[in-house]
């Protein structure tokens, strides 16, 4: 006697040719990229963006950072989104699409990465030029210095090559701020997204419509907020040159 009803046969599965055929891509991309970071002539950030995507295929997620040269350890504590996020086809056409991109920017800003003016990412959400605010902006105020613009003219060229939309992101250290203009750290760094905002679209002819401007104040730290290099880093303007092929999150703000 048949003990199982016809209803409770699951259905045939029509993608599972997806698992093996996501396999063969990512190992055909790694292919590609180690290919890449050999004819690359600058063998130092070659060598990182290759290490940065071997780490993403074991680990599930995608974090190269580029600061100076000098050799040893190199700190950080922002979290990657996780790359479960979307398939691993999309993540993969990604980091292809923008290894080109953060090999070009390193080597431009060479001089300001080695001086700790400039740091690039390169995550799941996207393309991250991380601009200091020692270098770009008088502490406590949200005008930008005359020495930023032609960095931000080098950054307006790259995103008037890409269709990819921008997120501007102010972000501040813990230390709390009030002053006759700024209530907050929320204001100030609003308010420097702002002023980022208005150097691209007066100064370059972005779009607007293509830009997004957020503050997170000291909410989205890069190092912790007890001693003064880490504050350092931490008062900063994030250029986020997006990541269309996925769903768009905001960093993750630390409770």
């Amino acid at each position: 006697m048949d003990f199982y009803s016809s209803n409770h046969d699951s259905a045939p599965n029509h993608e599972r040719w997806m698992i093996s055929y996501a396999d063969f891509v990512t190992l055909l991309f790694a292919v590609f990229v180690v290919l890449f970071a050999s004819a690359t002539t600058n063998k130092s950030t070659g060598k990182q963006v290759s290490e940065a995507v071997i780490a993403a295929l074991k680990n599930g997620t995608i974090s190269f950072v580029s600061r100076s040269r000098v050799a040893g350890p190199v700190k950080g504590s922002r979290e990657t989104l996780p790359m479960a996020s979307a398939s691993p086809l999309l993540e993969q056409q990604t980091v292809v699409e923008l290894i080109p991109s953060i090999t070009a920017l390193s080597q431009q800003f060479e001089k300001e990465i080695a001086a700790g003016k400039i740091e690039i990412r390169l995550e799941p959400r996207g393309l991250v030029i991380s601009l200091r605010q020692a270098a770009f902006f008088e502490s406590g105020q949200a005008a930008m210095s005359a020495q930023a613009f032609p960095v931000v003219d080098k950054i307006a060229t790259l995103i008037q090559s890409v269709p990819n939309r921008v997120n501007l992101e102010g972000h501040t250290d813990a230390v709390p701020i009030r002053s006759s203009r700024f209530a907050s750290n929320w204001e100030l760094s609003a308010a420097r997204s702002i002023a980022m905002l208005d150097q691209l679209s007066k100064r370059n002819n972005i779009p607007r419509a293509r830009i997004s401007i957020a503050g997170f104040a000291d909410t989205v730290p890069v190092e912790r907020n007890d001693d003064a290099t880490g504050r350092a880093r931490n008062r900063r303007v994030d250029v986020v040159i997006l990541n269309e092929l996925l769903v768009q999150s905001p960093p993750k703000v630390k409770q």
